[in-house]
Formats: C-alpha cells, structure tokens, sequence
C-alpha cells in the first residue's frame, strides 16, 4: 500500500544537506562538460553510481520518507525539464554515443531513476527498508558499471535483442556486479528478514542472489531507453518482497522456477522456437509464473507455449506463401512473449499480492485467447483451400489477411482454447473443481472463442496494413527489399502504423481476460 509518511523537523536539515550537495555535483559535472569537454556520459555514469551510494543510505539518514520522497520528485522535475529542453548536457549528452552499452544517449533514464525511488519508498519505507536500500544500489551501481564496460571494452554484440547496442562483457558485469551486491546485501540485513526468507539457509540465499542477478541482467539487457532504471528496482524488489511474505517455502520454488525457465529458453533458441529476445522474455515470464504459482499456473502456460510454437512449425512449405503476408516470422521475439504473455504475467502478479482465486479464471481465458488466436491463424493457413471471409463483411479474402476468418481456423481457435482447459482441469486444480469441470470447459472454451474474434475485428478495422510494391500485394510489414537489397517502405493502405500484430494480440489477449474473469463471478 503507497504511503507518505508525515514529515518530522529532526529531517530538515538533512533534507536541505543533500539537496545541496547534489545539485551542486550536477552543476560541476556540467561546467565540466560545457567548458572542460570532458566526456558527457562518462560523467552521467559517475554521476548515477553517486547517486545510488546516495539512495542507499536514505533510509539511514531520514525519520521518515516525507522528504526522501520530496526530493526525489525535485529531481524528477530537474531531469525531465532538462530533458525536453536541454538545460544539462551532462544528463542527455550525446557525446561518447559509441561507447555506450546502450546506444540511445541518456534517455529516460535519469527521471525514471527517481521516479522508481519514490514509487518503493512509499511501499518499503515502513516495513521493507532493507529492499528498498537493495534493489537502488542494484541500479545505482551495478547499471551504470554494464554501460562503461559494455561501452569502452565490449566486443561481442549480441544479436536480436534489442534495437540498442547490448554486448556480453557489459552484460557480464551486470550480472556479476549484481550478484555480489544481492549477495552482501542478503546476508548484511538477514536480521531484517520475515519469515520467508530467515528460512532460507545460506545456500539458498545464495542460490537466490545467482537468480536476481540474472533477472536484473535480464531486465537491463531487454530495457532500452533508461527504462531499465525503473524496471531493474522494481523487479528486484518484488521478488524480495513476495519471498520475504510467504512462509510456505517460496524461495524453493523461485529457484527451481528459475531454473527450469533458463532451460526452456536455451532449448527454444536451440529449436528455434525464440530468438535472443524472446528467450530473455520467456525466461523472466516463466520464472515469476512457477515461481509464484506452482505447477498449476506453470502447465496451462506450457501447454500454450509448446502446442502453438509446435504447431507453428508444421506445415512450413504450405505456410511458406504467406511469408511475405505476416508482420513475423515463426521465431517469437520479446515482443511477441510480451503481446501473448504480458496480460497473464500480470495477473499472476496481481493474484500474489491479493491472493483472489478469480485470478485464475482471468488468467486461464488469457491463454486461451491467445491460443485460440495462433490455432485459429495456423490452421486455417495450413488447411487444404480453406475459404476465408473479412469478419466485419463477410466478403471473400486472401487466406492470412488480417481479419479474415475460416471454418477451419474457428474451429481451431476453439479447439486450442478447450486445451488450456483441460491442462488445468488435470492439473486438479480446487478452483475449476469447485466451479464445476463443465462450466469451466464452456466459460474457458468460449472466452478463448470469442477474443479471437475480437482479434479478427481489430485486425479488420485497426491494424496497420501496407502495400507492398515489390511483390504487389498487402502485407504486415512496414518495408521491402528489392532483389539487390534496396529497401523499400510500404505505403500505409489501411489501420494505423502503431497497431501492429502485437499491439492486436495484447486486446486479444485482454479480452479473453477479462470475459472469463467477468463470467465466473456472474455464473
């Protein structure tokens, strides 16, 4: 639960200390840019790990996290202002873009930094310090040391990841950095722990600061634009907390999930399932799932995941023709793992926190919806001469045109959202017994159904389509490339340009969510 904690005067002479002292290190770090032409991003670095040593003693020097909070949020001003109208070159300077681990200068990074400070002080202050102080000098330390070594000594980039320059040795430093500050940290404050994790014995702890380090080098390998300053705190933090709260031997369960999710990534970029991206995301997604849920949360989730990556590679010489039609490939990407599992990733994080056993509705109708979406497209493209009409005409169109809908592909969508169903119902699962086997076959079974529809509809009416006058026909995809390699942007014919495939499965994938959660409190 946010809370601002009333403000005491012993605090005020802190608060107007620190203030000064970081301003005027802004202020020097500047002159030194604009009149010493020292290098802007080196100096962000410096400056960012100060201000990580900095946050890490907050908790110490402050009564309460009035003032914390209210400082925090002066800089947030500071660097956003700065941002949009560049009054500190050393905060968004574009010198020494080369040598960064990510290519995009400065970003949002120094006004998501503060902003993830205040969100953990008004949820930790009180009763969780000792994470707050972890998971900032997670971020403060270990981040900007990736980005300087990953910048000035990194050699091996790292293919199809994301659009910036991600390479081994900065990530290699994230993770190491990392794992040796969740490690003193573990067992510094092990006098603070709750009983989750005072349980945990001094293999686990460090079993458990091997698996956050390899989260948080996830999450700053995945994370461009600065966005990693807010979701590397944020991720670390909440998997303390939801250890820390649970007394039932969650830690166990996190390590073997975290396990199992690193093998199934490794083995879907063996197959080809995943790219660099996709398995990073699968990674992260499959470990909060068995992590928090167990097996019951885990198996529908592999059932979607391994039924439709197996069926999306059957079939590949009749597929082979619409190509050119799909916005992507057979090999998923972080973006895809995000469209057709974010939804459920975040019930599953909503339901640890609340405990809701209607969660699980929500979460089974996700899945289903997005499979009943991938069954519904790779059926009716792998079907003998299928017949596929626009779902808001009904008028005759190109098998694989985004909104178009076939008896083999309906019945397919179906089909998958049934499995998913079944996959819990095996599983034993009390809340599906308790609602009944049947209801829970037609409420999962029709959900998934019907958001694919939904899909159809937007893909109809919304998103994105182009023509392609290279091969002179409509496409997903935003460019070309001619027989000499010359690429060609497609001219927008229908949609708009940020709705794209992803975006079309993500109000599947919200759909199917939110009709089984609403039609299991109503029946």
């Amino acid at each position: 639960m946010l809370r601002l904690q009333v403000p005491v005067q012993q605090d005020l002479p802190m608060f107007f200390l620190l203030l000064g002292i970081l301003v005027l290190l802004l202020l020097l770090f500047e002159l030194l840019v604009r009149k010493f032409a020292v290098n802007g991003f080196v100096l962000r670095k410096v400056l960012h790990f100060s201000l990580g040593l900095v946050l890490f003693f907050f908790p110490v020097c402050f009564a309460t996290n009035f003032y914390p909070v209210l400082l925090a949020l002066i800089f947030v001003v500071i660097n956003g202002a700065s941002f949009y109208f560049g009054y500190f070159r050393v905060l968004h300077d574009k010198s020494g873009q080369h040598m960064q681990q990510d290519k995009e200068p400065g970003g949002y990074g120094p006004i998501v930094l503060p902003v993830a400070f205040i969100i953990l002080s008004l949820l930790l202050w009180e009763s969780h310090a000792w994470i707050l102080r972890t998971s900032v000098l997670i971020v403060g330390i270990a981040d900007p040391l990736a980005s300087l070594v990953g910048g000035s000594l990194g050699k091996v980039h790292i293919e199809n990841l994301t659009k910036s320059r991600k390479t081994v040795e900065g990530s290699l430093t994230m993770f190491t950095v990392s794992f040796f500050l969740l490690l003193t940290c573990l067992f510094v404050f092990k006098g603070d722990f709750n009983e989750g994790l005072s349980a945990g014995a001094w293999f686990q702890l460090m079993a458990l600061a091997l698996l956050l380090a390899l989260i948080a080098t996830a999450v700053e390998a995945l994370v461009s634009f600065g966005f990693d300053n807010l979701f590397i705190p944020l991720a670390v933090s909440y998997v303390l907390y939801i250890i820390d709260m649970d007394g039932t031997g969650l830690i166990a369960r996190f390590l073997v999930g975290g396990i199992c999710a690193l093998l199934l990534a490794l083995f879907s970029i063996k197959v080809k399932f995943l790219n660099s991206s996709g398995a990073t995301a699968t990674f992260l997604l499959g470990t909060t799932i068995f992590g928090v849920g167990g097996l019951q949360w885990t198996i529908p989730l592999l059932t979607f995941y391994l039924l439709s990556s197996v069926l999306s590679k059957l079939g590949r010489n009749r597929k082979a023709r619409f190509d050119l039609v799909f916005e992507k490939g057979s090999q998923r990407d972080a973006g895809q793992v995000y469209a057709n599992g974010g939804i459920a990733w975040i019930i599953m994080i909503i339901y640890s926190l609340t405990n809701e056993p209607a969660y699980f509705f929500a979460y089974l109708g996700t899945l289903a919806a997005v499979q009943s979406d991938t069954w519904a497209t790779e059926i009716g493209t792998m079907w003998p001469n299928p017949t596929a009409r626009l779902i808001t005409t009904m008028e005759p169109v190109p098998v694989g045109t985004s909104g178009g809908v076939s008896f083999p592909g309906t019945l397919g969508a179906f089909v998958g959202a049934l499995l998913i169903c079944a996959s819990a119902v095996l599983m034993q699962v009390g809340w599906l017994l308790d609602f009944g086997i049947a209801k829970s076959f037609m409420l999962i079974g029709f959900s998934g159904l019907l958001a694919s529809l939904v899909d159809s509809f937007f893909g109809a009416t919304v998103q994105a389509q182009y023509y392609d006058p290279v091969r002179e026909k409509v496409t997903e995809r935003t460019q070309s490339y001619r027989s000499d390699g010359t690429v060609v942007e497609n001219k927008l014919i229908k949609g708009y340009h940020y709705v794209n495939n992803d975006v079309v499965n993500t109000l599947c994938a919200l759909s199917g969510c939110a009709l089984a959660f609403f039609f299991s409190q109503s029946i």
